[in-house]
């Protein structure tokens, strides 16, 4: 059972929402992902909403640019998670779609995280993390990963201070 759908306007987004479905790898989530445009295939994004809601999805990751209306699109047909990933595909550099992304209308909230690639694997933890509220295991999971985090930020410190990168 997929408990996160990834959905993506254009399959020009794959290389930009691949670090998403990296993270939900790592953690052991189960994921689906497919291509679905909220302007191009409206039909298509509600069906692939309510299938993924029927096969057990509990959040939905939409990753779009310019316009972003994806992620809005599934907010509409969905009282699921959604999370937004806005995708610089603009002479606006994304600005476009992190506010259409932001700006949703009330009732039908969309997390909006930040622009591409830093955007898409903050997706994927921010999902985990709905996830986790229910599940001890994916929470230990994300306990341990942020320890590791840690420790690797305390051996780059090492690491530069044997460096002698300091001039004191």
């Amino acid at each position: 059972m997929a408990r996160v759908m990834i959905l993506m306007g254009s399959i020009s987004d794959e290389e930009t929402v691949r670090p998403c479905a990296q993270v939900l790898k790592k953690l052991g989530i189960d994921f689906k992902a497919e291509v679905s445009s909220a302007h191009r295939s409206p039909d298509r994004t509600e069906k692939l909403v309510k299938e993924a809601e029927g096969a057990g999805c509990r959040v939905f990751i939409c990753a779009a640019g310019m316009a972003a209306h994806l992620a809005g699109a599934v907010a509409a047909h969905s009282i699921r998670p959604v999370i937004g990933i806005p995708i610089t595909a603009s002479a606006l550099g994304g600005m476009d779609a992190l506010l259409s992304t932001l700006m949703m209308p009330p009732g039908f909230p969309v997390a909006a995280m930040s622009l591409d690639k830093a955007g898409a694997g903050n997706a994927a933890w921010f999902a985990a993390q709905i996830l986790a509220l229910e599940d001890e295991e994916l929470a230990e999971r994300l306990r341990s990963a942020r320890e590791a985090m840690a420790e690797a930020v305390e051996e780059a410190g090492r690491k530069l201070r044997a460096a002698d990168w300091s001039n004191t």
